[in-house]
This record gives structure tokens, C-alpha cells and sequence, in this order.
């Protein structure tokens, strides 16, 4: 076994053996298109491949670089994209067919566009993969054309051949600062300053072997206090010889005032140096590998040491396989880590070691190209730190098992308090946005919201302050998210329990709405999403539906009444409020036995329906400590199209919708008035006037068995008073004289079915008569039994979808079993066999 392969094994009882870190669940789900999260698309016809996304200074204008073209899109109030004028960039067709010769795909073969960047007040820069041979241009801003007179420039070294090859630009004081590859295989990567003039020269990493090492380039950033670019990139560790291939990832800077040595390290770079960022927590494995990487800016007034760098990280592991790690980096730890020891290459050996000579000068340090030759060579041969860059707190920000984080962004937002908050925006592989605001306790991921469709292989995201836009750049289009969606919580409770930054509960307006808006009092409380504190208040509960349109909630929950037949399954969902919630069922009279009843993983209820379990079931969910009543089932036996019996001895007054009348297999709307009630508990909105909320992906969709029914409820004051007292004396009626006449005459037709196939069937006959001995013979006994509540072995068959032993289920054929939709009488049941609440 080699030393690699131990290794890998070793660190995977590591991670077996180490304490997990909580899942990062969404709380809510919008899929795509979903009314209760708008997403703008823009998508022109004629344009691909819009991922290079560049905003103005004012972000009023988003400037956008495709496939063979250049964008001018107006960025609204509203959030929409609006197209100002388009450039065609595109090479020519020898251009294409050169390329084509070159033994490279025709769809890779266009010009895209790579880098696009502001250079002046009155000029950009672009520069495109141009049929694998790269090209870069100027363009007018104030008239967004190209500058004619001047040739395409030669973009080698600025751009890559490859448009799937990853790269970075940033450009300060109208220089261009670039990390990519400076050959047509991609072998030869380089780290390079253009566009210098006067006294300033171009300057380029040197070929010193260790420098950089197969490194797939991510990101840049422009720190003004240090005068340092840094460049965040991964590449082979090659310090590490015991193992064959080990990615680790870099952060490396250089200084805007070098412009190289004398003699030594002329027109290369004096100041550049290189630390690993060790993302990773105790006794767990590394992520090792360098996704995405934003830069955070301090608040205002704090020190820029304060600057925080936020990236995404993967693993290399493969038990870490499809697992994504954030983590945050301070610039006072990178400065600390490049200020400290160095590292020694042996150049005959390659071997790394740590230097124990006295430092003839600190490398990384601005001001070395007018040091000495000695200096130079010094630093030319000490250039990666000894020390790792660790996280801040030496923790990880986010872990996700179950999301493979491709891109980020990340915002500073001020709640209701003062207190300031970090939002981070990820975008997943699968095409959706997670939306997480960083608390003392961990990341709380507010909402997942679906942008696009996979697979969608080159992404950029961007993020407007200003606008409040979440600007996501694909193959499909540049999306538009807005960064806050507060109108959706419809009540008090939902509106602290999202524990959203941007949103609180406005106790005038009786909405949950955008804290900028709120005047006096806001109910937010983001840290603990204590909701029995925030909306005890009775201003606090939510509008009616008249003073309410856009998202109205409904003072008691939504409910339902379920006219089954006895011995039928019913089968009772439950509209999941969350995805951090957790369900129960409670009933109005009795206990939820396990041995009677089989609870669903997507929290629907399943059982039989007999006597016994004819009753009022409440579906609950309990959330941070909160509780409240998301659906209300009044389940009764099924009778005569004009009798419709309340269930006597509870609380609350059940009344049948007028939709539901008329109809004896039907599942009418129904809700409950309680004499108390609570008023901090909050309820469920009615799903036509919200966006369904659905599971993370991988689990099934929690919806009621009647989708399609009108769902509104009719409230007490609505109903007319003699159709109440109608309902009450029906069922006192029933109460006093029960008839067992119908159940009499099934019972007695299947039992002669049954003697007839004992007869025929000789091979089943000892359990046959084993089973006769068991069926009841009078509606007395069955009757005494169902009063008792017992739970028989036949009925938890039934619950399991299969039938009884022997052919029969409480007198009842084998036919019955597996058929529902058999009806006592001869008539033709409402129910389907597996969903009863469903009409005909």
C-alpha cells in the first residue's frame, strides 16, 4: 500500500470520527419561476455567453461582455435590465477557420469576451479569447463604441486562448493587472502588469522554477492602504513531498510601485510573495481547493486591517466529495503571515525547507527595487511563506454537505438595532442563489431561490448595493435577484422567523416590509428569532385580507372537512411553513397513538378510518421554540348528501363551505373560531396567494390531497345562523338512533362469497376456516370493538397498503381490501383509494 493511499485512509477516519458541523438547511425553497420570488432574465436573442459583468461607478449601468459582443444595459429602480446598445466584437471568418485548422472545436472558436475593466473616466478595456488567439481593444464609455484608428492590441498574457480557462483583471490608476496564462497549451501561467507609461514599465513574474505552480487563477483585489494587489489562486503544493499532486490554495501580492530590479530582476517583480489559505477546522480534513473568492471592505470608521476576504473551497478528498466550505480570511492575518518566516527552495534538490539564516531582508516588502543585487536574489529565492493564513476565529463560516458553492458575494447590512450583519450571497453548481446571514451561533441560510437550469459550466455574480440587486451572469442571461423578498412573510411570526437583516414587522402597516420603510417601531430580531418577545403585541398581528391584497393572512388557520367511509385510509398533508420547522399532528379529543396511526417522513398522517378515529386533526409546526397551527382536518363519516354533522363537545364551530354542499364524497372548507386564542401564534396563508414553500431537493413536496379546490374560508359571522342550528340537530339525531342496516348487508353478501371460495379453493381451506372463526357475526360486536379504539393487525395492513391474511379484513373480501373506491350499498365512494380527500 503506498504512503499516499494510507494517508488517504487515515484522514478519512479523521473525518469520521470528528464532530460534524450542523447542516447548512434553507429555510425556504422558491423553484424557478416562482410568483413568491420574482427573478429577472435577461437574455436578449442574439447573445451568449453573458458572464463577464462589470458595473459603473454609480451601478446605473451594467456593462456586459458575451460571445462576439459587447453590452450597454440599463440597470432600473425596479430591478429590470434594460439593453442601451450592443457591440459586435467577433473575429473574422479566417480567424474562425485558422482556428478550426488548429484542431479546436467550432463553438469554441467565437470571441469571448474575458476581461472588461475601467480604466479611466473616459475609457475601458476589454480583451477576448479571439479564435484562440486573444485580442483586446479600447472602448469610448461615454459613447460605448469602439476607438477606431488602433488596431486590436495582442491580449497574450492579458487573456486566455481558452475561454474555460479561468483568469482575473483588475486595473488601478488605468494599469492592468492580470493572472492568467501566457501560452495557446496553457502551460506557462503568469502574473503581469500592462498598460504602464512614462517612467513606468510593464512587469511580469519571473521563470523561476516554484513561483507558481499549475495555478488556476480566481480572483484579485486592490488594497489602497498597502498598495498591494492580491491574487487568490490555487496550484500544486509542491512543499509537500510525501503526497503525489496536492492542491492547496494561494494568496499572493505585488506591490503598484515595483518596476523591477536593476540589474536583478529586471522588468520582473521585486515584491511578489505567496501564503497558503488553510481553510480548515480542528481534526478535520482541509478544503483545499480555491472556488470563489470577494473581498469585504470594513465598516466605516473601522481599521482596513479589518477587510475580511470570504471564499469558497472545496476538497480534493474524496470523502469529502460534493462538500463546500466557507471561509473568512482577515487582511491583519495575511499582513502578520507575510511578514513572518520564509521558506528555502534547494534548486538542486527542489526540496522545501524553512530558513534558519539570519533574513537579509523582508521579502513582499514595497520599496525592493532599489534594494541591492544581494537583496534581490534573497527575495527571488525566499518568496513563500512559512506560515499558513488561518480563518478568522480558526473556524469554518459555512459548511454544506449537501450544495457544491461555485461563486460569492457578500454584504454588509445595518438591522433595526444598529447592529451590523454580513449577508452572503452563494451560488450552487445546481443553478440556485442561497441567500445566509452570519451569526454568533453560525450561518442562517434565509432562503434558496432557483436562477437557472444546470449545467451552466462559466458564472459570474455581481452584487449592486445601491439598487439592491443580486446580478447572476450565465449562458442563459444575466438574472436579476432582489437582495430582500419581506412582502412574502405574511405574518408577524414568519416575518421574525425568516430572521432576514433587511426585513421587519411593521406594527402600523401590519406588514412585514423593508426596515428603511418602517417608521417607529420595527419587530426584528435576527440574532435570536425570539418570536414570542417581538410580536406579543397585538398591533402585531398581520392585516385582514381587505387592507392586505398582496400577501394576505387569515386569522385562523386553513382547514379542511374529510367525508371518508369506514374502514378507508385517509391520508392527511400537511403545507410544510419551513424547512427548519418540525411537523406534528395533534387531535382535538384524543392522542395520536403510533400503533393506530403511521406519521410520513414529509409529515402527512396516514391511517383508518373507523369510529374510533373520526375526529378533529391539527397539523403543527414548531420552529425555534415557536408553535403555530399550519391546517386543520375535521374527518367524519360519510352521509347523506343533505346531512353534514358537527362534531359535538369541542371549542370551535365547524361549518361546511357552500362549495362542499351537495355532495356526499366530497372535501368541503371549513375553519375553526376558538373561544381564547393566542395572540402571538401565527398561521399559515392560504397557498393561492403565496408561492408554495417545497423541500430541499431529494425529498418529496408536501402538498394537500385537494390542490385545485377554492380554498376560502368561510367565517361563523358569514354563515347563516339557521344552517347552524341545521348541523347541531342533524347530528344529535344521528347520535341518538345509529343505524348499522347498510354495514348488516355487506357483511352478509361477502360472508357468502367467502363460503363459496372456501368450497372451490381446497388448498386454503384450514386457514379459511381459521379466518371465519375471527369475523365478527353481529353489528354489536364490531360496534363494542371500535368504541374500545383497538387497533387490529388487519388495520395496520390496511395502513401499509396491503391485504389481510386470508383473503378478508374485518368480514370483508379480499376484493374490498385492495379496492377503496368499493362503497357499502352499491354506490361509487369520493375517495381514489389513496387519497380520499379527492372528489370525483
Amino acid at each position: 500500500m503506498t504512503f499516499s493511499r494510507l494517508l488517504s485512509i487515515c484522514l478519512s477516519l479523521i473525518v469520521l470520527l470528528s464532530d460534524c458541523h450542523g447542516n447548512a438547511v434553507p429555510r425556504v425553497t422558491f423553484p424557478l419561476d416562482s410568483p413568491g420570488r420574482p427573478v429577472g432574465l435577461f437574455n436578449p436573442p442574439d447573445v451568449r455567453n453573458s458572464t463577464t459583468l462589470l458595473l459603473s461607478e454609480d451601478e446605473e449601468t451594467l456593462f456586459v461582455g458575451a460571445r462576439d459582443a459587447l453590452l450597454s444595459v440599463n440597470v432600473s429602480r425596479s430591478g429590470g435590465l434594460i439593453l442601451n446598445r450592443k457591440l459586435d466584437w467577433s473575429p473574422t471568418e479566417q480567424d474562425v477557420s485558422d482556428c478550426s485548422m488548429k484542431g479546436k472545436e467550432e463553438t469554441d472558436c467565437p470571441n469571448f469576451v474575458r476581461v472588461l475593466q475601467v480604466l479611466n473616466s473616459t475609457h475601458m478595456y476589454a480583451c477576448g479569447t479571439f479564435a484562440f488567439s486573444p485580442r483586446c481593444t479600447y472602448i469610448n464609455s461615454g459613447q460605448f463604441s469602439l476607438v477606431t484608428g488602433n488596431k486590436p492590441e495582442e491580449g497574450r498574457g492579458r487573456c486566455p486562448y481558452d475561454p474555460y480557462q479561468k483568469n482575473t483583471a483588475i486595473t488601478v490608476d488605468g494599469e492592468l493587472y492580470t493572472g492568467t496564462v501566457a501560452d495557446y497549451r496553457g502551460n506557462r501561467p503568469i502574473i503581469s502588469r500592462y498598460l504602464s507609461e512614462g517612467d513606468r514599465v510593464d512587469v511580469k513574474l519571473d521563470d523561476t522554477v516554484g513561483w507558481l505552480e499549475d495555478p488556476t487563477f480566481i480572483s484579485s483585489t486592490f488594497i489602497p492602504s498597502e498598495e498591494k494587489v492580491y491574487f487568490f489562486f490555487s496550484e500544486l503544493g509542491r512543499e509537500y513531498d510525501f503526497i503525489n499532486k496536492f492542491t492547496v490554495s494561494r494568496i499572493a501580492q505585488v506591490c503598484t510601485s515595483d518596476v523591477g530590479g536593476q540589474r536583478t530582476l529586471q522588468r520582473r517583480w521585486t515584491t511578489f510573495t505567496k501564503a497558503q489559505l488553510l481553510c480548515q477546522a480542528n481534526g478535520e480534513l482541509p478544503y483545499n481547493v480555491l472556488q470563489d473568492m470577494t473581498t469585504l471592505q470594513p465598516p466605516e470608521g473601522a481599521s482596513e486591517d479589518d477587510t475580511l476576504f470570504y471564499g469558497i473551497f472545496s476538497s480534493q478528498w474524496s470523502v469529502n466529495s460534493g462538500r463546500s466550505a466557507v471561509c473568512a480570511f482577515s487582511l491583519r492575518a495575511v499582513k502578520e503571515v507575510f511578514a513572518g518566516n520564509y521558506k528555502y527552495l534547494n534548486r538542486d534538490t527542489l526540496k522545501w525547507s524553512t530558513r534558519v539564516q539570519e533574513k537579509i531582508a523582508n521579502p513582499g516588502e514595497c520599496g525592493l527595487h532599489n534594494a541591492s543585487d544581494n537583496t534581490l536574489r534573497f527575495v527571488k529565492e525566499n518568496f513563500l511563506a512559512d506560515g499558513n493564513v488561518l480563518p478568522v476565529n480558526q473556524e469554518l463560516t459555512i459548511v454544506s454537505p449537501d450544495h457544491h458553492y461555485s461563486n460569492i458575494a457578500a454584504q454588509r447590512v445595518r438591522a433595526a438595532g444598529g447592529k451590523d450583519y454580513t449577508v452572503l450571497y452563494l451560488l450552487t453548481e445546481t443553478g440556485y442563489l442561497h441567500k445566509a446571514v452570519l451569526l454568533e451561533k453560525g450561518a442562517h441560510i434565509i432562503e434558496e431561490i432557483q436562477v437557472f437550469k444546470p449545467p451552466q459550466p462559466v458564472k459570474n455574480i455581481l452584487l449592486s448595493v445601491s439598487k439592491g440587486l443580486v446580478l447572476v451572469g450565465s449562458s442563459e442571461g444575466v438574472a436579476s435577484i432582489p437582495v430582500s423578498n419581506c412582502s412574502y412573510y405574511w405574518s408577524c411570526a414568519e416575518c421574525v422567523l425568516a430572521r432576514d437583516p433587511f426585513c421587519g414587522w411593521d406594527p402600523s402597516q401590519k406588514a412585514c416590509a423593508d426596515i428603511a420603510s418602517i417608521k417607529g417601531n420595527v419587530g426584528q430580531d435576527v440574532d435570536g428569532g425570539n418570536v414570542s418577545e417581538v410580536c406579543k403585541s397585538s398591533s402585531m398581528a398581520p392585516r385582514s385580507r381587505s387592507s392586505f391584497q398582496k400577501t394576505p393572512a387569515a386569522p385562523c388557520p386553513p382547514g379542511e372537512l374529510v367525508s371518508v367511509s369506514l374502514n378507508e385510509v385517509v391520508h392527511l398533508h400537511c403545507p410544510a411553513a419551513s424547512h427548519l420547522a418540525r411537523l406534528h399532528w395533534e387531535r382535538l379529543n384524543s392522542q395520536i397513538s403510533p400503533r393506530i396511526y403511521m406519521q410520513h417522513d414529509d409529515g402527512s398522517l396516514r391511517f383508518l378510518a373507523t369510529l374510533s378515529t373520526l375526529d378533529q386533526y391539527l397539523c403543527k409546526a414548531v420552529e425555534n421554540g415557536f408553535t403555530q397551527t399550519l391546517y386543520v382536518y375535521q374527518v367524519r363519516q360519510k352521509s347523506s348528501p343533505t346531512l353534514q354533522p358537527s362534531t359535538p363537545g369541542r371549542s370551535q364551530i365547524t361549518h361546511a363551505s357552500e362549495t362542499g354542499r351537495g355532495s356526499a364524497g366530497s372535501t368541503t372548507r371549513w375553519m375553526t373560531t376558538p373561544q381564547t386564542r393566542d395572540e402571538t401564534t401565527e398561521t399559515k396563508p392560504k397557498a393561492k396567494d403565496l408561492a408554495p414553500t417545497v423541500p430541499v431537493r431529494g425529498t418529496p413536496a408536501v402538498t394537500t390531497s385537494k390542490s385545485s379546490r377554492n380554498y376560502d374560508t368561510v367565517r361563523e359571522d358569514n354563515l347563516d345562523r339557521q344552517e347552524i342550528d341545521g348541523l347541531e340537530g342533524e347530528h344529535q339525531l344521528l347520535a341518538k338512533s345509529p343505524s348499522y342496516l347498510q354495514e348488516l348487508v355487506v357483511v352478509s353478501v361477502l360472508l357468502a362469497l367467502c363460503v363459496s371460495a372456501l368450497l372451490t379453493i381446497a388448498l386454503f381451506s384450514f386457514r379459511q376456516r381459521c379466518n371465519s372463526k375471527t369475523a365478527p357475526h353481529s353489528p354489536g360486536s364490531r360496534r363494542d370493538a371500535e368504541r374500545a379504539g383497538e387497533a387490529t393487525s388487519h388495520e395496520r395492513e390496511a395502513l401499509r397498503g396491503n391485504s389481510p391474511a386470508g383473503g378478508k379484513r374485518n368480514g370483508h373480501s379480499q376484493s374490498m381490501a385492495k379496492s377503496p373506491d368499493a362503497l357499502s350499498n352499491g354506490t361509487v365512494n369520493g375517495s381514489n383509494g389513496h387519497l380520499p380527500n379527492t372528489p370525483i
